[in-house]
């Protein structure tokens, strides 16, 4: 077999894990029914791939996303933090890449209200009750476009029958900066510019500067719950606050959160009627430069004091040093970032008959986000503030009706569903300059004497998409198994022609237990076979109006005594415009063992996305513009994921659960070339796609990672170097290997090869669980392996050539090298493992009766360490989305912190 598979030793919901989370409001039974989709059914009866994650299975570490609860927990799901700092999410990919543009990014519901990842801030963790997960495209056809990368669909916790009750849940941390990149020190620094004869500025100091700009980090979350009801009604109230203070200077957090959910029985149970509301509030100040600030930190001269020059009091600078400020200085920088989410939803569900419902549902969601920046005159000549909001509201509405009926052996689901959605996007933002003070900053930006012209800008944005969704499954006996989804989309960013697409899908499975000659193996508890394929659209790298002649403001001429704004054409028009399509099969095996203590789940998939949508540099004439959008492209991806739980003791007072996953992965762009309208359009046959850039890079030819057709998306493609050479100087200098036998040149398709790749190949996540009595023990491992990564940050800081200007690490005197061409000797391998969290608990006992019903106190440690051969500072930089920084770690990872973290749940 030519495609790679992937394996994935992986529990998504499958073990009966005991309760680490402390004392929870709902068990949801395992038979229990699941939202699929807009469908929901039982677990036997579906023939696609749906994985659902409960509370007792979500990750126990402190989190401030509500997906990294399901980091490491699901095969072919890769969830990237954005190094160590506040910030939440860099990217979520579902079984990878599938489009060059735009919309790689999993759609997120959440209690029927569809989003993206900003939809997540609005939702506290202890608030989810399950995540159900579509990656089958046999079921992620539903939702169309919407779906092409996958559905992530949560469910957050409602209310019970009875008196009303509280939980409350929350917890304290303190982290720290555990490790740094080693520099040369103060006296190492003045030693080796003596031993070379190298004049310094001494100021007679030896300061860490890495270490002057961090903190303690406090980290604190709170989260309290009233929830109650009676026979025909329920309802849950939350209110959730998190608060974080970086590990950075000044770098902190803070978001408050609100939860909402009712429902209540009409007239008889003639209607149910939902009422759900959520949002949230967040403030937050983070660094401005990630790059500028650590590159500065690590290397200005730390014979220089960590306070203000008493004489001027400013930060003294070094002028020699051009991409470098002090980064005391940095620390004043203002930057801050402001957002508010509300979103309200109802849903109403018409019993009209036994098996007959029509439900109505709708929601409205608004968010408005404002970010705020001034760098004085320390870090920006004559100093610079910014200030700049977003705002975007979504409307949704559908209507569907399904019907459901058992006769004998048979089952019948039908579900015919029409929807509506309209959504507004529109934003403004001011830059000005030369201010003469640093006291007032963005908070009055007439005090900037300048406004350049590309400082101010705004937009407006309003697609609209019309869907029509039919979906029938049947079952016979519990043994066989069909579905059929078939999904229509019109969207308003399409031309005339191409408005319409349609995505249809089928799958099947055999319940292989149900058979009579399964009776004779009791040993098998459930053993199911499952087929399926499926198609899915995507216009994420379409912008609205791109089927239409547009115009932009290109500058400003002087008609007579009246300056007047001239306009430029800003694409090409290309009313063929169509939708990207990708098309997957699907075929897995479910198996469950010995009373359910072993199961395993393997999964091929084999995807190909057709039609992609790709920028392309076109001649101008024939063509008016110089690039055009169009459908050229294809992409290949497919791999094999196999989930694996064991429990191999399960007694009244011990359990020990083992649950793992291991996903092999391949991608291939197939191709990027093809003919519109009688021309043949192609792009380049190298793309760079990411480099060594800002601070810290004096030289040129600093492409590292490529985009090649024939190659998986992001291979290094380098020149060889066959180690170092003298430079004639009492130096060293890379010796580059000429490859193609025409003397050594590093322009791209001469003396360049490729390297190796940036995404890894395999991905691992792995799940540790031991109870004993009420005392309980939980260990989260991730790893990725077949991956490189270019450790551009020695390649900067192990050049002697620099120095003294720029502090270099502490074995560059030694190596003296004076190069930073950069070629192959700084790409590295990037396997590693790394061991997450380890949580201890204890679950007091608590009698049937009185007030208190539950107790669970849990110290956590996060980021115990990490096993790799990687000589940078960390293995684990941004690996999967596809950008400049991917595979490259470039002087803008954050030092490594670990966080102590000690929590309290408490159920009344």
């Amino acid at each position: 077999m030519k495609h790679l598979l992937c394996c994935t030793l992986a529990l998504s919901g499958f073990l009966p894990v005991f309760a680490q989370n402390g004392p929870t409001e709902t068990e949801i039974p395992k038979d229990s029914v699941v939202n699929v989709g807009y469908a929901v059914g039982n677990l036997k009866n579906l023939s696609g791939l749906v994985e659902q994650i409960t509370e007792k299975q979500m990750n126990k570490e402190q989190i401030t996303n509500p997906l990294e609860a399901i980091q490491g927990r699901v095969a072919g799901l890769t969830i990237q933090k954005s190094n160590n700092g506040t910030a939440a999410l860099e990217s979520v990919r579902m079984r990878g890449t599938t489009s060059l543009t735009s919309g790689n990014e999993p759609l997120i519901i959440v209690d029927g209200v569809l989003g993206d990842l900003t939809l997540l801030t609005s939702i506290y963790p202890t608030d989810i009750e399950t995540f159900t997960i579509l990656k089958d495209a046999a079921e992620t056809a539903q939702y169309g476009s919407r779906g092409a990368a996958g559905v992530i669909n949560i469910t957050t916790k409602k209310g019970i029958a009875g008196k009303t009750r509280v939980n409350y849940s929350g917890s304290f941390g303190i982290a720290h900066a555990y490790k740094h990149i080693d520099m040369l020190d103060g006296d190492a620094y003045r030693k080796v510019a003596q031993e070379n004869g190298i004049s310094i500025l001494d100021r007679g100091y030896n300061t860490d500067f890495q270490k002057e700009i961090e903190q303690t980090g406090l980290q604190q979350n709170h989260n309290v719950a009233f929830y109650g009801g009676g026979d025909n009604s329920n309802y849950r109230v939350s209110l959730g606050y998190i608060d974080r203070k970086g590990i950075i200077d000044n770098e902190s957090l803070k978001l408050f959160t609100s939860n909402m959910n009712l429902s209540q029985r009409l007239l008889d149970g003639l209607i149910d009627c939902e009422l759900g509301l959520f949002g949230s509030v967040k403030r937050e100040r983070t660094l401005f430069d990630l790059q500028k600030t650590f590159y500065s930190a690590a290397t200005f001269n730390p014979t220089f004091p960590n306070f203000k020059n008493p004489t001027t009091g400013a930060w003294d600078q070094i002028t020699a040093a051009s991409q470098i400020t002090n980064p005391l200085a940095w620390m004043e920088v203002d930057n801050k970032g402001e957002a508010s989410y509300f979103s309200a939803h109802a849903k109403l569900t018409l019993n009209l008959l036994q098996d007959l419902k029509l439900i109505l549902f709708g929601s409205y969601t608004y968010n408005n986000s404002e970010d705020k920046q001034y760098l004085p005159t320390s870090v920006w000549a004559k100093g610079q503030a910014y200030r700049g909001s977003q705002r975007s509201e979504a409307l949704l509405g559908n209507l569907m009706f399904t019907y459901n009926k058992r006769f004998n052996k048979h089952f019948i689901d039908l579900l015919g569903l029409g929807e509506l959605s309209k959504e507004t996007y529109s934003g403004f933002h001011t830059t000005v300059t030369n201010f003469s003070n640093n006291a007032l900053g963005y908070n009055n930006l007439q005090s900037g004497a300048l406004r350049p012209w590309e400082g101010t800008g705004s937009y407006y944005d309003e697609p609209t998409l019309t869907s029509f969704l039919g979906r029938a499954n049947y079952a016979y006996d519990e043994k066989y198994i069909l579905t059929f989804n078939l999904r229509a989309d019109a969207s308003s960013k399409f031309g005339t022609n191409h408005k319409w697409g349609v995505f249809p899908s089928v799958s099947a499975a055999w319940n292989i237990t149900q058979e009579d000659f399964m009776k004779n193996l009791p040993i098998i508890d459930n053993l199911k076979l499952r087929v399926g394929y499926g198609t899915a659209g995507n216009l994420g790298g379409i912008d609205s109006y791109t089927t239409l002649a547009l115009l932009r403001p290109n500058g400003i001429a002087p008609v007579g005594n009246s300056p007047i704004v001239t306009y430029e054409q800003m694409l090409n028009i290309n009313p063929d415009l169509k939708w990207e399509v990708t098309r997957t099969f699907n075929a897995g095996i479910d198996l469950a063992l010995y009373g359910n203590r072993l199961l395993l789940s393997v999964n091929y998939y084999n995807s190909k996305t057709t039609d992609m949508l790709y920028n392309y540099d076109v001649s101008v004439p024939p063509f008016p513009y110089s690039t055009l959008l169009a459908n050229l492209g294809s992409m290949r991806n497919c791999g094999t994921e196999i989930a694996v739980g064991i429990t191999p003791l399960q007694t009244k007072d011990m359990e020990l659960n083992i649950n793992a996953n291991l996903t092999f992965q391949k991608n291939k762009l197939l191709s990027l070339s093809g003919m519109y309208n009688g021309e043949y359009v192609s792009a380049p046959e190298y793309t760079a796609i990411g480099g060594l850039n800002g601070a810290g890079f004096h030289g040129g030819y600093n492409n590292i990672v490529y985009q090649i057709v024939g190659q998986p998306l992001g291979v290094f493609y380098l020149p060889h170097c066959t180690g170092l050479k003298p430079d004639g100087n009492g130096g060293y200098i890379y010796e580059v290997a000429d490859l193609n036998g025409n003397g050594v040149n590093l322009e791209d398709g001469e003396d360049r090869y490729i390297a190796g790749q940036a995404v890894p190949k395999v991905v691992l996540g792995s799940n540790i669980a031991f109870r004993y009595k009420q005392f309980d023990l939980s260990l989260q491992i991730n790893g990725a392996f077949g991956h490189k990564i270019y450790n551009g940050t020695s390649l900067s800081y192990m050049n002697m050539g620099s120095f003294p200007d720029y502090n270099v690490m502490a074995d560059a005197p030694h190596q003296n090298i004076k190069d930073q061409t950069a070629t192959d000797y700084w790409l590295e391998k990037g396997d590693y493992v790394n061991f997450d969290y380890l949580t201890v608990g204890w679950t007091m006992p608590t009698p049937s009766k009185g007030l208190l019903k539950g107790l669970r106190l849990a110290f956590t440690v996060n980021n115990l360490g990490t096993i790799t051969g990687y000589s940078g500072l960390t293995p684990m930089i941004n690996s999967s989305q596809v950008g400049s920084t991917l595979g490259i770690d470039d002087k803008r990872t954050y030092p490594l912190s670990r966080t102590y973290t000690l929590s309290l749940s408490i159920n009344l």
